[in-house]
């Protein structure tokens, strides 16, 4: 077990890392912005903790973050239990979120994963599913990026080889695009 101040550091070097990706940070903010902008919708999602997160984010664009704005559309695709069981069931784990892709995106939409390892089959489907409907996509990943590195349209490969701190370094830019959106719109 690793000790409150090794985890500590780890994951304060792990923000701190963040400025070395700097531009594609500010390139995945204007994305998200330009998707709202044009009236489309964030599709997110996640296996596990990275679900969570995704939840977190379409929690934060339809309610709100900071102050009271209009909702924005947001969809978490691990939110929804039955559906989720059906595909699994009917199609395989793999397909958990590209079905929901295929059925929900239109043009004007923006895909966004997040898995700290970049292994997941279902997000890799996802990935390959957005491609496939040429579906903008941005990909939060971890540990080099993993097979998931390259798909999307934007990488966000946290530096460092440490899964939690990963997923709060995740939270972090969630937050940081939540700031950027609250700004932007009434």
């Amino acid at each position: 077990m690793r000790s409150f101040e090794v985890s500590l550091a780890e994951t304060v070097r792990t923000l701190q890392s963040l400025s070395e990706i700097r531009p594609e940070i500010d390139r995945a903010g204007q994305m998200i912005l330009a998707t709202l902008r044009r009236g489309g919708k964030l599709l997110i999602c996640g296996n596990g903790g990275s679900a969570a997160e995704a939840a977190h984010f379409s929690t934060e664009l339809v309610g709100r973050y900071a102050k009271n704005r209009r909702a924005l559309p947001a969809i978490a695709l691990s939110a929804d239990g039955s559906l989720l069981t059906c595909v699994v069931n009917d199609y395989g784990h793999e397909h958990a979120f590209s079905r929901q892709v295929a059925g929900f995106a239109r043009p004007e939409d923006l895909l966004v994963v997040l898995t700290t390892s970049g292994h997941s089959a279902n997000i890799l489907a996802a990935l390959h599913e957005a491609k496939k409907l040429q579906l903008e996509s941005i990909a939060f990943l971890g540990r080099g990026g993993g097979k998931a590195k390259g798909l999307a349209t934007c990488d966000l490969i946290i530096p460092g080889n440490c899964g939690p701190a990963t997923q709060e370094a995740h939270l972090f830019l969630i937050h940081h695009f939540c700031e950027l959106i609250d700004a932007e719109f009434n």
